[in-house]
């Protein structure tokens, strides 16, 4: 009867551990993915980001500003993993911030890690981010300093979340096209109804709408994430919203109320949605987004096959000639406020290190998203431009170009618009509080880095 009890139990034992292996086996075989959002409207009023002329705090709120996160799992293990927030833009103080936490807590490295920001121009400061651009009180610093400190716990949380609510899934993406986007360094845009009208619209725009589609095992959409090259400047008013991305992405979660949409900027610094100004057009922009993502749903997707790889560099991009300090002082007495309190700002720079610094580290990323699609995830505000090269230069693949990623310092400029110069040029770099404009180099050696990153992928 011992005998038989033992044979019986060995017999349990081993099936136990073949269903185990079996069910492990099926699970690293399988893709999987997990999302959350979680609302990171300021809990009072603050100062508003995006518009130099603002003289107060908000007033109010259109609908809610959120931080989503959508965590990626190939049938290897590997994961990425994604973050979007309604902001402006971070800097590298609050991004390295939630980053460190990040790859601490789900041991993840850098690579792996993408902060992407719509760049809403009725958000909140964050940070030291675009901090010359503004008039402030210490009240509104410590109000400033409070969120920044508020939005790292809370990216902290939704990508926890999102790490729990992990499943499997499976991946697709398509390509979408909207025509909202102008180039405003080409057209004024009290001509922009009547060009369009006749056709005559001019200078390079970038109307692809990527889109990336997670089903849960029942085939339901779970999350959607979605890109489009285009400033985040329809409103203007003085209360919280996500501007036509925000509405975009109410619209897509109302049409698909299982799923969490997620945008994610592309290079747009020199488009705009025109014409602009009003609530009814920043809600109209959402809407021809949501029916454009919708037709890629639609459509016949392709489906995600292969792994997750990731690459990320900083790289030393150079600045042009930098301003002596006499030239700094002087312009401390400037009548411009903005030139003033960069100067300040530079002034405080050269005391705390002793000189202003030649580079910036410049984050470049690229994703490889199974066998066929790659995402180039670039910092700052880029131009256009950026995104009709890389396209060009990776004919192979189907390529996603994101701007205003990981750390927004300043616009930057192709080496046609840094020559022409302008605002997404040259004087932008005021508000930004960076000395002077980049080096002549600065397309080069971005495009340079992505080729290099991307090469590194595919070994």
């Amino acid at each position: 009867m011992r005998h038989s009890n033992s044979c019986l139990l060995r017999v349990f034992l081993l099936f136990a551990f073949v269903t185990t292996a079996a069910t492990s086996a099926a699970a690293k075989s399988e893709w999987q993915a997990g999302v959350a959002k979680r609302v990171i409207t300021p809990p009072q009023p603050m100062w508003m980001s995006g518009y130099a002329g603002r003289k107060g705090p908000a007033e109010g709120k259109l609908h809610d500003l959120w931080a989503k996160a959508l965590v990626l799992q190939s049938p290897d293990g590997e994961r990425l993993v994604l973050v979007s927030l309604d902001l402006v833009g971070i800097g590298r103080d609050v991004s390295q911030g939630i980053c460190k936490k990040l790859q601490e807590t789900h041991s993840l490295r850098r690579s792996q890690i993408s902060i992407c920001t719509s760049h809403t121009h009725t958000g909140p400061v964050v940070g030291r981010n675009l901090i010359t651009m503004y008039s402030l009180t210490e009240q509104h610093k410590s109000l400033i300093d409070e969120y920044a400190v508020f939005l790292q716990d809370a990216v902290g949380k939704v990508v926890a979340e999102a790490f729990s609510n992990v499943q499997s899934a499976s991946v697709s993406y398509g390509l979408g096209k909207a025509t909202f986007a102008v180039n405003r360094r080409n057209n004024r845009e009290a001509d922009v109804p009547m060009l369009r009208e006749n056709g005559e619209l001019k200078g390079p725009v970038d109307h692809s709408a990527p889109v990336l589609a997670v089903r849960n095992e029942k085939g339901e959409l779970s999350a959607v994430v979605f890109g489009y090259a285009c400033h985040a400047t329809v409103l203007g008013l003085m209360e919280w919203s996500g501007d036509w991305p925000g509405f975009a992405q109410i619209e897509i979660e109302k049409r698909h109320p299982k799923a969490i949409a997620m945008f994610v900027a592309g290079c747009g610094a020199d488009q705009n949605p025109l014409p602009r100004r009003t609530v009814e057009l920043a809600q109209e922009y959402g809407q021809q987004m949501a029916t454009a993502v919708d037709k890629v749903l639609a459509a016949d997707m392709k489906k995600v096959s292969g792994g997750l790889t990731s690459t990320y560099k900083e790289i030393d991009l150079k600045l042009a000639t930098l301003p002596d300090k006499d030239t700094i002082e002087e312009d401390t007495m400037s009548s411009n406020t903005y030139i003033a309190g960069r100067a300040k700002h530079l002034l405080q720079m050269i005391e705390e290190k002793g000189s202003l610094d030649q580079t910036y580290p410049y984050p470049v990323q690229v994703w490889g998203i199974g066998n066929d699609a790659r995402m180039v995830v670039l910092g700052g505000e880029v131009v256009v431009d950026y995104a009709n090269r890389l396209r060009d230069e990776f004919p192979e693949k189907d390529l996603w170009v994101a701007g205003y990623s990981n750390d927004v310092m300043a616009y930057i400029p192709s080496k046609r618009v840094l020559l022409e110069g302008g605002y997404e040029g040259a004087t932008s770099m005021i508000y930004y509080g960076l000395p002077t404009a980049w080096s002549e180099n600065v397309e080069e050696h971005i495009v340079k880095t992505v080729h290099e990153l991307a090469d590194a992928l595919d070994k």
